[in-house]
């Protein structure tokens, strides 16, 4: 992919997406953001740096070998998504994903996501 700013673009034109970030789960800075989810989402990306690095160390502590692929968080009105990126060039990045629960269709969404995570590297 040429840009992150491209993934992005990509992501938010995913059917009821209102925000996505490109984030670095070691430090919670986002790498690119956009779109408007009604919230902080610099805030919102670094919170979710913090379940990453959770959910990865309970695996390591159970042995667990498997990747992450995603992790869902809904909400009344959103649904949030966290695509951990496990590519070589990618490897540290997650992506984070927020759809309106009422116009978004979340398998859809994760088969796009899923097909805009594969083309990241840095």
């Amino acid at each position: 992919m040429s840009s992150l700013d491209e993934a992005i673009r990509q992501l938010l034109s995913i059917e009821g997406a209102t925000g996505a970030a490109i984030v670095d789960y070691a430090s919670g800075m986002a790498l690119a953001q956009g779109g408007n989810p009604s919230f902080d989402l610099g805030i919102a990306a670094a919170g979710n740096s913090n379940v990453v690095r959770a959910k990865l160390a309970t695996m390591s502590e159970l042995g667990v070998t498997d990747e992450i692929d995603d992790i869902l968080i809904t909400l009344s009105s959103q649904y949030h998504l966290i695509n951990v990126l496990n590519t070589q060039g990618s490897n540290g990045l997650f992506i984070y994903l927020v759809l309106s629960r009422t116009s978004a269709n979340l398998a859809l969404a994760r088969h796009k996501l899923k097909a805009v995570s594969s083309q990241i590297a840095m």
